[in-house]
């Protein structure tokens, strides 16, 4: 069984004392319904499930009245072999954006208070806008990413204490031992090669064969792909699926990892195509990084909607739009060219999108200085650059020198700890899980 950071978050809506209703939302196949179900197994007596890809005419239960005693009624009807009882009895409703009226039930659920009700379900930020009511103010939200490497260490076995023991060298800013780091980089690059997705990640730790997790990265990806052809409009589909299978060239196979409409098609133009970005972002498909004008506090007022990169919001996506050699060559750390800068520019890309950052990047059309990530952390800018090999950061040296409001900035690197005069702290780029 794989450890999820969201088993605690569960656990802490579970122990309030006022309880809404717990929606956890996400892109599919990051885990939500697994975790759940792990979830009512150790918490409560029954767990009763409602899938409603699996089950439509469960639909039923939601078509009449919404109070919670008729959809209780409704409930034992339908299983009873199931009891039902408040406080032993976990209430899951799968996929709930299959039906438009048990989402608005959550409000009806959360006012009554007697049963504890999980739901979830992918493209959230899509079928929601057509719930009849959307339960605003009833609901606690828990967003579900793919693993992180923090996790992805902790199924291969590396306890939590040897983590703790890893991040003292990161507090007090001094070099780890060269046996710590070499295995910490190793582990890091299997993670990259593999990415988050859990499916992918237990396939890897059981049978450790890159050609098995190739397959289930690809099965994955044809999920995601099923998933824009069943849920866009018909005028989205073909334009969505372009887009996206795009990413990898955009983000690998260029210098410049701006998303260019003219790489999806000949003469492609951000007329045609800008909508199908918005629509994968609204889907938890891709992630984005805006252009800002200004390296201030809020960059959000910087920020150009019109200029930005796009990611995938999980690696194991990325690595199955790229041939299986991409992996032996993350793994062998023999990477060249515009692949090794661009596929760990990704790496903390993902890294910082699964710890909730919102993320930017900065570019000086004058002096062609450019910084590769910027984020806002504790109410300060805090910015940061990539590097495949430990070599100079001039242009975060050049922003630091510039500018006396930003008091540190990161370069996650190949190699070790290390701090600069101008409070530029180097990182080994595995240490992007912990900061």
């Amino acid at each position: 069984m794989l450890k999820r950071k969201a088993t605690a978050y569960i656990k802490n809506w579970m122990d309030t004392k006022d309880k809404k209703c717990l929606v956890v939302q996400g892109a599919r196949q990051t885990g939500k319904t697994y975790i759940i179900e792990r979830f009512a197994e150790e918490n409560f007596e029954e767990l009763l499930e409602i899938n409603f890809k699996q089950m439509p005419s469960a639909m039923d239960i939601f078509a009449g009245d919404l109070t919670v005693d008729n959809m209780i009624m409704a409930m034992r009807f339908r299983f009873p072999e199931r009891k039902i009882v408040p406080g032993k009895t976990l209430i899951f409703l799968d996929e709930i954006q299959e039906c438009q009226e048990a989402i608005t039930s959550l409000k009806f659920w959360a006012i009554d208070n007697r049963y504890d009700v999980v739901a979830s379900g992918s493209l959230l930020g899509i079928d929601y806008k057509r719930a009849s009511s959307y339960p605003v103010g009833y609901v606690d939200y828990l967003r579900m990413y793919g693993m992180d490497f923090e996790e992805f260490l902790w199924g291969m076995g590396v306890s939590e204490d040897m983590i703790e023991n890893l991040c003292g060298y990161l507090h007090s800013k001094t070099v780890i031992p060269e046996a710590i780091h070499s295995q910490m980089m190793n582990y890091y690059r299997q993670y990259v090669a593999t990415g988050g997705m859990p499916e992918v990640v237990q396939k890897y730790i059981d049978i450790k064969d890159f050609r098995e997790v190739d397959r289930v990265q690809r099965n994955l990806l044809q999920g995601y792909q099923y998933d824009i052809a069943h849920y866009a409009t018909a005028e989205e589909k073909v334009k969505a699926e372009k887009c996206y299978l795009s990413l990898a060239k955009q983000l690998l196979d260029k210098e410049n990892h701006k998303f260019q409409y003219k790489e999806i098609e000949h003469g492609g133009r951000a007329q045609k195509y800008y909508s199908s970005v918005e629509w994968l972002l609204r889907a938890d498909m891709v992630q984005l990084c805006k252009r800002v004008t200004d390296v201030r506090f809020d960059l959000d007022d910087y920020a150009r909607d019109d200029f930005f990169r796009a990611y995938t919001t999980d690696l194991s996506l990325l690595m199955a739009m790229k041939d299986f050699s991409l992996k032996q060559h993350i793994v062998e750390n023999t990477l060249a060219g515009n692949s090794k800068g661009g596929i760990y520019e990704c790496a903390i890309a993902d890294a910082l999108y699964k710890k909730g950052y919102q993320i930017y990047f900065y570019k000086n059309d004058t002096t062609k200085r450019e910084i590769d990530v910027i984020i806002q952390k504790d109410g300060s800018v805090v910015p940061i650059e990539v590097k495949s090999r430990n070599t100079r950061a001039n242009s975060l040296k050049w922003l630091m020198k510039n500018n006396k409001d930003i008091s540190y900035g990161y370069k996650f690197a190949d190699g070790n700890i290390g701090v600069s005069e101008e409070g530029i702290i180097t990182l080994p780029l595995y240490m992007i899980a912990f900061i």
